[in-house]
């Protein structure tokens, strides 16, 4: 039976000048994502954070103390929306 949670994890988004977007997080060593929007950015981010913890888990090896399992946790978050005008 495979058991899916949820971690929360801090991350950085930057703007590059040649274009694009960078994400980093000093919560998850290795956690480098680019992409060409905020959004995009952030999934490419997720996917690489998973991707992460779950080769911590796989090695047995501890996840980094800052990582929050997720319970029912509702916070402020602010999202990003792409608008045409």
């Amino acid at each position: 039976m495979i058991k899916v949670s949820e971690c929360l994890i801090s991350i950085k988004i930057e703007e590059l000048e040649e274009g694009g977007y960078l994400a980093t997080s000093d919560t998850l060593q290795g956690l480098i994502a680019q992409g060409r929007t905020i959004a995009e950015t952030m999934e490419i981010a997720q996917d690489v954070a998973r991707k992460l913890i779950e080769s911590y888990i796989e090695h047995g090896d501890p996840l980094p103390f800052e990582i929050v399992t997720s319970r029912k946790v509702i916070q402020d978050v602010k999202i990003p929306i792409n608008v045409t005008v």
